[in-house]
């Protein structure tokens, strides 16, 4: 699913599911919502406010749907546009079932129109999703060596989750790397609270990858966004 508000501001999948997460977790109190790894920070602190527990997960269509049948999450997201519902309804995604949900919570809303249900999170600054391509025999031996790198450093140790890829994550600002399923490459993002720490943040990865030459593809990349 794909939503634009009345302002012409494109919603992210994350942002979306934050919405749909107050719906759910009014009749399941307490539930876990699942986003994938690639999701906002700005997502798992709204589950948490909203007294939901906030599970971060691997990207995957399939990886996602097994997650929900272990934890019985009654909702979940990946930041690709995928949500998925067992709540009234079946546990897979669904685009018109996800509108018409969509559809019920805009027209619950007391005034304001959509921008209005998303203006009390604080805003981010995101990157979209880079691709770094690498040959598909080295991706997942040199994700390996980058995870075993980082979690050798004791700087970075204490802030990565190493669930899918390495995501390096320090009071909201986030980095991540992680090999595609699907492309012979690494996916990558950035997210940070302001512009100084953004660069911050792409500064820090840009180091981890120096030893594996992989810090001038990505400054190629950066130069297109």
């Amino acid at each position: 699913i794909g939503v634009v508000d009345q302002n012409g501001h494109v919603l992210r999948c994350d942002t979306l599911l934050g919405l749909y997460a107050a719906d759910v977790l009014d009749t399941h109190p307490g539930a876990p919502i699942i986003g994938d790894i690639k999701c906002s920070g700005a997502l798992f602190e709204e589950i948490e406010r909203l007294g939901g527990q906030a599970i971060l997960w691997k990207t995957g269509h399939s990886l996602i749907k097994d997650k929900m049948a272990e934890l019985r999450a009654p909702l979940a997201g990946e930041l690709s546009g995928h949500i998925f519902f067992n709540d009234r309804y079946y546990g897979f995604d669904d685009a018109l079932y996800c509108a018409i949900r969509l559809i019920n919570i805009i027209a619950e809303a007391k005034e304001g129109g959509l921008s209005s249900l998303t203006s009390h999170i604080a805003p981010r600054i995101n990157t979209p999703e880079i691709r770094i391509e690498v040959p598909e025999a080295d991706k997942f031996p040199l994700a390996g060596k980058i995870r075993d790198a980082v979690m050798q450093d004791a700087g970075l140790a204490p802030f990565i989750n190493s669930i899918d890829g390495v995501r390096y994550d320090r009071d909201g600002n986030w980095w991540l790397i992680r090999p595609s399923n699907t492309q012979n490459a690494f996916v990558v993002r950035f997210e940070a609270t302001d512009e100084q720490n953004m660069k911050q943040v792409q500064q820090g990865l840009l180091r981890v990858l120096q030893p594996f030459n992989l810090d001038q593809d990505l400054i190629k990349e950066l130069d297109f966004i």
